[in-house]
């Protein structure tokens, strides 16, 4: 399993490597390292995670290279994930474009108030079939505390087998579903922290 740390650089190394694409045929993690300024054990390692070791010497064939970050990111074949609950939450990640670095499209939201179903958010009772004929296995959980449980509900039952959650609220989940929970405020605090620590 990749790690948080190496996926969030894998786009970086991408860029790169499809700037010198053509004109260099193999590349080196030194090589790599220097070109983005990173540090040469850690690109080591991130390379070794993707594709294995390089040649001695030599380093990786740059296409292949790309071939293998590209697949990790599933660049060619994007996966998309829907958002449950259109408030603002719901709709800044809705409109967020950076998903796509990771191989990802949010394009549809869920809510179950009508008035704002409109073609970007869909009713509540859609999600079942929408999720069968796209194929959605992922989903991200937006909405109130006291709506968690019954959103979870509905989206286990359209398919979705991993949810990255908003919510206060820690919903139950069957065997075999992944919750992933984003805690907004203890983020802010651990920023805090570190500016209090930095200025002493």
């Amino acid at each position: 399993m990749i790690s948080k740390a190496t996926l969030g650089r894998l786009p970086i190394y991408l860029k790169y490597l499809r700037s010198v694409n053509g004109s260099v045929t193999e590349i080196s993690a030194t090589t790599l390292s220097r070109g983005l300024n990173l540090g040469e054990v850690q690109v080591r390692k991130d390379l070794a995670a993707v594709c294995g070791s390089g040649r001695p010497k030599i380093g990786y064939k740059t296409k292949e290279l790309i071939q293998s970050i590209e697949n990790i990111l599933s660049e060619k074949e994007p996966k998309e994930a829907v958002i449950i609950g259109a408030g603002k939450l719901g709709m800044a990640l809705l409109d967020y474009t950076g998903f796509s670095e990771y191989g990802l499209r949010v394009i549809k939201a869920f809510d179950i108030d009508p008035t704002k179903c409109n073609e970007d958010v869909l009713p509540m009772n859609e999600l079942h079939s929408y999720c069968l004929m796209h194929q959605i296995e992922l989903g991200i959980l937006a909405v109130k505390p006291e709506s968690a449980q019954e959103a979870v509900n509905e989206m286990v039952k359209s398919g979705i087998r991993a949810i990255w959650s908003f919510s206060s609220q820690t919903p139950e989940v069957p065997q075999g579903v992944i919750v992933q929970y984003e805690n907004l405020a203890l983020s802010l605090a651990h920023l805090h922290n570190r500016m209090k620590n930095e200025a002493i």
